[in-house]
C-alpha cells in the first residue's frame, strides 16, 4: 500500500515538473518572439526535444530554448514514421460530421459508401488535375465539393463558383467546367460561396485542393488516385 502511494506521489511530482517546464518554455518563447502565440508545448520522447506548436507550424527546441529546429521533420528511425507529419495531421483534424454538407456539390460514385470532402477553386489548375486525372479513378465514394475560390490567386473564381452553384444541375455544371471547360451562364440565386470562404478561413485552409476524409484527416494537393483510395479506406476503418 505504501509503495503504491509513493508511486502515485512520484508520478504526480513528475507531471507537475513537466508542466512547469512546458509553461516556462512557452513563456520564454513568447518573450523571445512576441509576434507569435504558442498554442502548445509538449516534451517528446526524443533526445530531450520539446515540440512547440505556433502559427499552424511545429518547431522543436531543448528545455532552455538554446536552438530552434524550424521547417524540419522528426523521423523515428526504428518505425520510419514521420512524427512531425503525424502530429500536424492530428492538430489539423476536422470535425467531419459538423461540415455543412447541404452547401456542397454532391457526386456519388459506385455505392457511395466512402466519404470525401474537397475544398476546390474553380480556377485552380491542381483542382482541375484532381478532377480530370485522379478522382475519375476513384469509385464507391460520395464526394462533397465545397466551392472555395481564392480571390488573391484567381480574381474571377468567385463569380464562376456562383454561376456553377446557381445552375439548374450543380453537379453537371461543376463537372462541365472542371473536366470539359464549359461554364454555366445566366442563372442567379443565393449561393453559399461567401459562407464557404469564411468556413475555409476558420479551418485554416489556404490552398486548393484540400481533401478531408471521414476521420478528419486532411491532405493537400492533387493526390494520386491510389493514395486517395488508401486514405479513404483508412478513414472508413477508423471513423
Amino acid at each position: 500500500m505504501l509503495k503504491r502511494a509513493m508511486a502515485i506521489l512520484l508520478a504526480a511530482m513528475i507531471t507537475t515538473v513537466a508542466q512547469a517546464d512546458e509553461a516556462s518554455l512557452k513563456k520564454a518563447f513568447e518573450t523571445a518572439y512576441p509576434k507569435f502565440t504558442v498554442k502548445s508545448v509538449t516534451k517528446t520522447p526524443y533526445a530531450g526535444l520539446y515540440e512547440i506548436v505556433v502559427g499552424g507550424q511545429i518547431v522543436y527546441t531543448d528545455e532552455k530554448l538554446n536552438f530552434l529546429l524550424v521547417e524540419g521533420s522528426l523521423i523515428d528511425t526504428k518505425s520510419k514514421r514521420n512524427i512531425t507529419q503525424e502530429r500536424i495531421a492530428d492538430l489539423t483534424r476536422v470535425n467531419f460530421s459538423a461540415l455543412p454538407f447541404d452547401k456542397a456539390i454532391k457526386v456519388v460514385k459506385g455505392n457511395g459508401s466512402r466519404k470525401l470532402v474537397v475544398f476546390s477553386d474553380p480556377d485552380c489548375p491542381y483542382c482541375k488535375q484532381l478532377e480530370q486525372k485522379e478522382l475519375v479513378n476513384v469509385t464507391d465514394v460520395t464526394i462533397y465539393t465545397f466551392l472555395y475560390p481564392i480571390p488573391q490567386l484567381h480574381p474571377n473564381a468567385a463569380d464562376k463558383a456562383r454561376a456553377i452553384w446557381c445552375a439548374p444541375d450543380k453537379t453537371k455544371a461543376w463537372l462541365d467546367w472542371m473536366v470539359r471547360g464549359q461554364l454555366a451562364k445566366g442563372a442567379e440565386c443565393d449561393s453559399p460561396v461567401d459562407e464557404l470562404m469564411n468556413l475555409g478561413d476558420q479551418l485554416g485552409i489556404d490552398s486548393t485542393p484540400t481533401l478531408i476524409f471521414e476521420n478528419g484527416r486532411r491532405a493537400l494537393g492533387a493526390y494520386p488516385a491510389k493514395e486517395i483510395n488508401e486514405l479513404l479506406n483508412a478513414a472508413a476503418d477508423r471513423k
